[in-house]
């Protein structure tokens, strides 16, 4: 079953102006691309808690930073400066390899894409991770059928992706990312591949993701779907010029 222990090189355990220990901290995060002798200041300067319970959106338009922030927090990249702690343990310049041990343990992701793999089934794309992971076969079976259970698509466990709808499809990526039990969602323009009636629906769910406890980052251009979350936080040539709870 899931760890929550993050191993990193230092701790870091600041509290907010509550008392509370964030669950990420980003302080003075910036990355620069250098490509052709050119200098790309993709985000500058970024400050960023977001609490254990949180479901936060990140809203912007396209280009001012909003996936290169994911990635950051997700640790598919590394900021160019700045620190980032997660679980209150700088992670900001982990090796690659631990890097994506904690990934794997830490933080579930949802994908605009899906990326469901065509010849596996709905339970074996789910239970992927927890085999790269080395969870039990009987803890594996649990945990995905917990995860298929929660977003309703128990009963198409044996199907191949193919055979699902595109709405169908997301929720079994929401269930890929929640099934082991991860300490964020990071969520990536989720509804971007999606009518609008799928669009809503999978905004609903992770609403009720939310309410049952998960902590939810959400990367969205579209401002309707950025309401559904408690607090938008909004980008603009990678710097954060907005920061709201909702009303």
């Amino acid at each position: 079953m899931k760890s929550t222990e993050v191993t990193a090189e230092e701790s870091t355990t600041e509290f907010d102006g509550n008392g509370y220990v964030p669950l990420i901290r980003l302080a003075s995060v910036t990355k620069v691309f250098l490509t052709d002798e050119v200098e790309t200041h993709a985000l500058s300067g970024i400050h960023l808690d977001i609490r254990e319970g949180e479901y936060c959106s990140i809203a912007g338009p396209s280009g001012c930073g909003k996936t290169t922030l994911l990635s950051i927090l997700g640790l598919l990249d590394t900021p160019s400066d700045g620190s980032y702690a997660l679980k209150g343990h700088e992670v900001a310049n982990l090796s690659f390899a631990e890097r994506a041990r904690v990934r794997n343990r830490e933080i579930g992701f949802i994908f605009q894409s899906f990326n469901l793999i065509g010849d596996l089934t709905v339970f074996e794309n789910v239970e992927l991770p927890l085999t790269y992971r080395g969870t039990s076969a009987s803890d594996r079976k649990a945990l995905v059928t917990e995860a298929l259970e929660r977003v309703g698509m128990a009963h198409r466990a044996k199907h191949l992706p193919s055979q699902l709808s595109g709405g169908q499809q997301q929720r079994v990526a929401v269930a890929r990312a929640l099934a082991g039990r991860p300490a964020i969602l990071l969520a990536d323009e989720p509804t971007g591949n999606l009518d609008s009636h799928n669009g809503e629906a999978v905004m609903h769910l992770l609403r009720e993701l939310h309410q049952g406890g998960a902590t939810i980052c959400m990367v969205t251009h579209d401002e309707r779907f950025a309401q559904h979350a408690d607090r938008t936080v909004h980008l603009f040539d990678g710097r954060i010029v907005e920061d709201r709870m909702a009303a």
